[in-house]
């Protein structure tokens, strides 16, 4: 029962807490908001209308956020009752001992690794039209993945190793600039939403539902509106970053609650007006590309607003790729502190005071993925780990509930059982969407990760006797 054991974590007490509490509820919801809207809805829309769902990918997003919404519920409970560093890892160490906060922790390494590699390749697609539109184009070789034709998606690989540059030197967040990085990002989608609107043809949206509920193509991969459903999903990954903000919130039990159910609805309402908007100016078959929605305004001829999209995009995905990379080093960070990895990969720079070695460990690995993988693969591995982990934070709400009915709950998500479990089934119906080739690969990392907890981390934990 040693694979059980928990260890003492507080809203309160978080291990090198060291973090001025600055962060109000406002501001969380837009450190929520800033990581959500990224590659899902400047890229992903594109893909999802052209190849599984046609027009009816705004009842794809739809499903995506009810299934996101009960999660959400569940992750507010448990940031506000058990808290702790480390996002869903730190708290799970708390509530349901160490194996269940190494299986979490590992699948977070996933998400969030290949998370930062698949916003790169959606950052490159808006770069090369960006450097297109001032007369500096990208041969395509150099733009797309040897699976694409190409050699190697330079521009993808290149930013992950200036952000690695960057997060070497020291990188110090604040609300200010996340606002602003927001604000940026909101604009972008405003200029789309004011220019799309005066140019709907409602033709485009007939058929509605060109490939169904559930189907599949001629290679035997799902589409469909559920299975579209199970792609944009990716468009909602963020949120529970929140929760890694637990330190520097004044008050967690509060705000962290607050900042997760509010960026996720008011990101679920701008997808589905933008995914309307995106399908109504062109054809829905014309946005199998990287950047559908700069694409969409070029076909309109609407240069001007395509490049200021583009550039508005750009700088959005940047701080997102950060954001996304500064928290799996933290991950891994954390697990090594706490003995499930090794020492070495929490050793600090004297000088700067970072993790260089996971940094640019991390760094050259997510640059060669997002150099080589194309996106589709990415966000389909991104969207099972993202999955799995939900419906675990699911039923542990439920698992609480009858052992720990004692812990103190700021916050409550209702009508459970009911709702937590309607949040297990519904991540657990979209990853069952996802073709079988992303389950395989998912089941690989899962059994080489328990493999590593029981050759190594079972033995190293700081928990050990």
């Amino acid at each position: 029962m040693r694979i059980f054991r928990t260890k003492a974590v507080s809203t309160d007490d978080c291990s090198g807490g060291s973090l001025k509490r600055c962060l109000g509820a406002l501001d969380l919801t837009l450190l929520g908001i800033g990581a959500i809207i990224g590659t899902g809805i400047f890229v992903l829309t594109g893909i999802a209308a052209a190849t599984q769902a046609g027009p009816a990918v705004v009842l794809s997003f739809v499903f995506a956020g009810l299934a996101c919404a009960f999660a959400a519920l569940a992750y507010a409970e448990l940031a506000a009752c058990v808290g702790g560093c480390g996002s869903a890892y730190g708290y799970s160490y708390a509530a349901f001992g160490e194996l269940i906060a190494w299986i979490i922790g590992w699948d977070l390494i996933l998400e969030y690794a290949i998370s930062v590699a698949a916003v790169a390749n959606g950052w490159s697609g808006y770069f090369a039209n960006a450097l297109t539109a001032v007369g500096l184009e990208l041969p395509d070789y150099l733009t797309k993945a040897p699976e694409k034709g190409g050699i190697i998606n330079l521009p993808a690989s290149a930013i992950i190793i200036l952000l690695m540059a960057l997060l070497i030197a020291g990188v110090k967040e604040s609300a200010r600039l996340n606002t602003v990085m927001v604000s940026v990002k909101v604009l972008a989608i405003a200029v789309f939403v004011a220019v799309a609107s005066a140019h709907v043809d409602p033709a485009h949206w007939d058929p509605f539902l060109p490939f169904g509920w559930f189907g599949h193509d001629a290679e035997g991969r799902p589409t469909g509106v559920l299975a579209g459903a199970s792609i944009v999903f990716f468009a909602y990954v963020g949120f529970d970053a929140v929760s890694t903000a637990a330190e520097e919130a004044r008050n967690p039990m509060r705000d962290v609650p607050i900042g997760i159910i509010g960026s996720l609805v008011f990101c679920t309402l701008i997808y589905i007006v933008v995914a309307g908007l995106l399908t109504g100016v062109v054809p829905y078959t014309e946005l199998n590309v990287s950047s559908p929605v700069a694409h969409a305004l070029q076909l309109l001829g609407i240069r001007w607003a395509s490049g200021l999209v583009a550039t508005g995009v750009i700088a959005g995905l940047t701080t997102v790729m950060l954001v996304l990379y500064y928290a799996l080093t933290r991950i891994i960070f954390a697990m090594s502190r706490d003995g499930l990895l090794s020492p070495w990969f929490s050793a600090v720079n004297t000088r700067t005071q970072t993790p260089v070695r996971v940094i640019v460990l991390c760094g050259l690995f997510i640059s060669l993925v997002a150099g080589f993988v194309p996106l589709g693969e990415l966000a389909e591995l991104v969207n099972i780990g993202t999955l799995f982990a939900f419906v675990l934070v699911c039923l542990g709400v439920i698992v609480l509930r009858v052992t720990r009915p004692e812990l103190h709950r700021p916050f409550k998500t209702p009508v459970v059982p009911w709702f937590p479990i309607l949040g297990a089934l519904s991540c657990g119906a979209l990853m069952a969407f996802l073709p079988a080739l992303t389950w395989l690969r998912f089941v690989v990392w899962l059994l080489l990760g328990i493999g590593i907890y029981f050759a190594y981390s079972y033995r190293h934990s700081r928990l050990a006797d």
